[in-house]
C-alpha cells in the first residue's frame, strides 16, 4: 500500500497575509475655478498629479500669465463655459519634466512656452506638443509668459488680419493692458504708422514710456471727436476689445479700404461678478451690419479669438509659425517686455481683482513657487466678510471700467 503525505494543518493562530499598502497618490498645487462669481470661487488646492499621454509633454510650471479671458471665465460670461471645478488658466512656462510616446522636437529638461486649454495654473501641466514651444536662456519664464499671448494675438491681428502697412493710422483700445503694449511695440517696427489709443489718464505716460503714440485719449471722453479733429477722414486700422457701442464708433471711424478687428468684449465685465444686464447691453448696443453697406463704403470687419483658432480649428501649425516671428523680434530687441506685478497662487484672488478693476499696466504672472504676501488682520477681517456675505462688488471702479482696460 503506497505511502500517503498528510498536509499539516494551519495553525490556528495564523493570519491572512496583509495586502501591500497602496502607493500614495503625489498631488501638485492648483488653481481651482469651483463655480463661476466672484473671486472666492477661484481655491488654491492639492490636484493629483497629471500624466504625460501619447504626443503630450509634462511641464514644471514656473511662470503662468493672466489675461481677460480668465476673468470671463471666471464669471462664466463665455461661449461654452467649461464645467466646475476646473484649474483654471491658458498660458505657462517652464521646464519639460516629461514627454510622451512620438515627442521628437522635446525633451526633458528644455525651457519652454506653452498654451493650454484650461489647467495650466498648476505646478505641473500636461500639454500636446503643437502648443509648447522652446525659448532660449535670454528669456526668463516670467518675460516668457508675458510674451506668449499678448504679442502672438497683437502679431496676427496687426499684420495678418489689418495688414497695417506703412504710413497708415490705427485706433486701438486699452492700450495700458499688456495686449495693448504688445500693439504698440509691434506697430512701431513699421514706419510712419500712427496711433491712436485710449487708456485711464493716470496710465499715459507709462504707455509712452513704452513706446511711440501719437494720441492718447481718456476712454470716457468724446475720442471719436478728437480723432476727427486731428484726421478728419478717421483711421485706417481700429483694433477694438471692447465691443458694446465702441464697435459702432470704430467702424464709424474707417476710412473707406478701412479694417475693423474685434478680438475681445471686455465691456461685458462691469463688477465683480456676472451682469447680465451688462451682458446684453455690450451685445444689444452692436449695430447690425449690412454687407451691402460695407460694399458701398468699402470697409472691411473682421474677428479674432486665439483660443478658438488654436483648440477648436486646429491652426497650432500657423500659430507657432507666429510664436518664432514674435521671438525673432524679441531677439532683435525689438520687444520690451512690460510686467506689472508677479503674484503667488494664494494671492490669485487680489491678482484678479486688480485685473478686473482694470489697474494694471502690463501683465499679471503668477508664480508657483512664489510666496504669499502675509494678510493684515484688516485685510482676514475683509476677506471672510466676503466669504459669508458674497462678494461685495460694490464698487465697481466705474471711471476705469469707463476706460474699458
Amino acid at each position: 500500500m503506497p505511502e500517503t503525505t498528510e498536509t499539516p494543518a494551519p495553525e490556528a493562530d495564523a493570519k491572512p497575509e496583509a495586502p501591500a499598502p497602496a502607493a500614495p497618490v503625489k498631488e501638485v498645487k492648483s488653481i481651482v475655478l469651483t463655480g463661476f462669481g466672484g473671486v472666492k470661487m477661484m481655491k488654491v488646492q492639492q490636484k493629483p498629479e497629471p500624466t504625460v499621454g501619447e504626443g503630450d509633454v509634462l511641464i514644471r510650471v514656473k511662470a503662468c500669465g493672466m489675461s481677460f479671458p480668465d476673468l470671463m471665465v471666471r464669471q462664466g460670461v463665455i461661449d461654452h463655459p467649461p464645467k466646475t471645478p476646473i484649474i483654471m488658466g491658458f498660458e505657462c512656462a517652464g521646464v519639460v519634466e516629461a514627454v510622451g510616446a512620438n515627442v521628437t522636437d522635446l525633451a526633458v529638461g528644455d525651457r519652454v512656452m506653452a498654451f493650454s486649454d484650461y489647467k495650466a495654473w498648476s505646478e505641473l501641466v500636461a500639454v500636446s506638443s503643437n502648443y509648447v514651444y522652446k525659448i532660449g536662456d535670454n528669456l526668463s519664464f516670467h518675460d516668457a509668459a508675458a510674451l506668449l499671448m499678448n504679442y502672438v494675438v497683437a502679431y496676427i491681428i496687426l499684420f495678418d488680419l489689418a495688414g497695417v502697412r506703412d504710413g497708415q493710422s490705427i485706433l486701438a483700445h486699452s492700450l495700458g493692458g499688456g495686449v495693448g503694449h504688445a500693439i504698440v511695440q509691434l506697430a512701431n517696427t513699421i514706419p510712419n504708422v500712427t496711433i491712436f489709443g485710449t487708456a485711464s489718464s493716470h496710465k499715459h505716460e507709462a504707455i509712452k514710456s513704452k513706446g511711440s503714440v501719437a494720441h492718447l485719449f481718456d476712454h470716457s471722453m468724446d475720442y471719436t471727436q478728437a480723432i476727427r479733429k486731428e484726421s478728419s477722414d478717421g483711421v485706417d486700422v481700429v483694433l477694438d476689445c471692447l465691443c458694446g457701442d465702441d464697435t459702432n464708433k470704430g467702424i464709424a471711424l474707417l476710412k473707406p479700404m478701412g479694417k475693423y478687428i474685434l478680438f475681445g468684449s471686455s465691456n461685458i465685465v462691469t463688477g465683480e461678478t456676472k451682469s447680465f444686464f451688462s451682458f446684453a447691453k455690450s451685445w444689444w448696443q452692436v449695430d447690425k451690419v449690412n454687407p451691402l453697406k460695407l460694399f458701398d463704403d468699402n470697409k472691411v470687419i473682421g474677428g479674432f479669438q486665439l483660443r478658438r483658432l488654436l483648440f477648436r480649428q486646429g491652426h497650432y501649425d500657423y500659430v507657432r509659425k507666429v510664436v518664432s516671428r514674435v521671438l525673432d523680434l524679441y531677439n532683435q530687441g525689438k520687444i520690451k517686455l512690460t510686467i506689472d506685478s508677479v503674484w503667488a497662487f494664494e494671492d490669485v484672488g487680489e491678482a484678479m481683482q486688480k485685473l478686473c478693476d482694470r489697474k494694471n499696466i502690463g501683465k499679471i504672472i503668477l508664480d508657483p513657487t512664489a510666496e504669499p504676501t502675509p494678510k493684515s488682520p484688516e485685510k482676514k477681517a475683509a476677506e471672510a466678510a466676503v466669504n459669508s456675505d458674497g462678494a461685495s462688488g460694490g464698487d465697481e471702479k466705474k471711471e476705469a471700467v469707463a476706460n474699458g482696460e
